[in-house]
């Protein structure tokens, strides 16, 4: 499989189950970054786009990535270190709940949580199972309940830091919900549709520990097949070759 070009950077994707998608690109160039994060962290990296996303769009001097999947950690890795910005790029190879208990456990790091936490999370439940088990764990909820990754985006949070992260809309009013009993709240969410006539298919949320007034916006990619809308274009011309 051809490395994936960006504008800045290059994703070889050959050896990860879930490559880039719509849905990563939109998440990394919407993500709000206007407190301007020291220390970003990305959940589920995959092929590492997320990162090296915040990378070329911040200043943030510490940028980590946690990736389970040993194939795909090895090429996230690869990802960081082919980068401008390898220096303020690491990957953990790890499970989200030892990465947690981790950081939980070590004393000097206790205070050093995370201004921005972003994740692309596995969300297709089990409508549909392959027989690649690879790509199912990247693939499916039951590898990393949306439960567990709110429950560890708060304890990994600074207290004004923000967790931003892409689901599907029918799961939207229940994410609120699990992410309220954390004292977590949406302060930003972009709701996307393929095309004017197509139903809404994802959600972009952006939540901090304070409460705000939030208007949901709409976003609509195409209208009609590769004829891409001003604001798609808008957003994702910084990275996209074509854009």
């Amino acid at each position: 499989m051809n490395p994936f070009e960006f504008k800045q950077f290059t994703i070889n994707q050959d050896r990860c189950a879930m490559k880039i998608g719509t849905d990563s690109v939109l998440l990394g160039a919407w993500t709000s970054l206007d407190s301007n994060p020291y220390s970003i962290l990305d959940i589920g990296a995959g092929t590492g786009i997320l990162a090296l996303m915040m990378a070329q769009r911040s200043n943030a001097e510490l940028i980590d990535a946690i990736e389970i999947d040993d194939a795909a950690y090895e090429q996230c890795v690869e990802n960081f270190e082919s980068s401008p910005w390898g220096d303020r790029l690491f990957c953990y190879h790890a499970a989200l709940e030892e990465f947690v208990e981790e950081v939980s456990d070590d004393e000097v790091e206790t205070d050093e949580k995370y201004d921005l936490i972003i994740s692309n999370p596995p969300f297709y439940l089990n409508t549909y199972k392959s027989d690649n088990e690879q790509r199912d764990l990247a693939r499916f909820m039951d590898a990393m309940p949306f439960r567990q990754l709110i429950e560890s985006a708060s304890k990994l949070l600074s207290p004004q830091g923000t967790f931003a992260v892409v689901i599907p809309f029918s799961e939207e009013k229940e994410f609120i919900v699990l992410a309220s009993k954390e004292h977590l709240f949406p302060n930003r969410i972009l709701r996307v549709k393929g095309s004017l006539q197509s139903e809404i298919k994802r959600s972009l949320l952006q939540f901090s520990f304070q409460e705000t007034k939030v208007n949901p916006k709409e976003l609509i990619i195409e209208t009609s097949r590769h004829q891409y809308t001003d604001d798609y274009i808008s957003l994702t011309k910084d990275f996209y070759l074509k854009m």
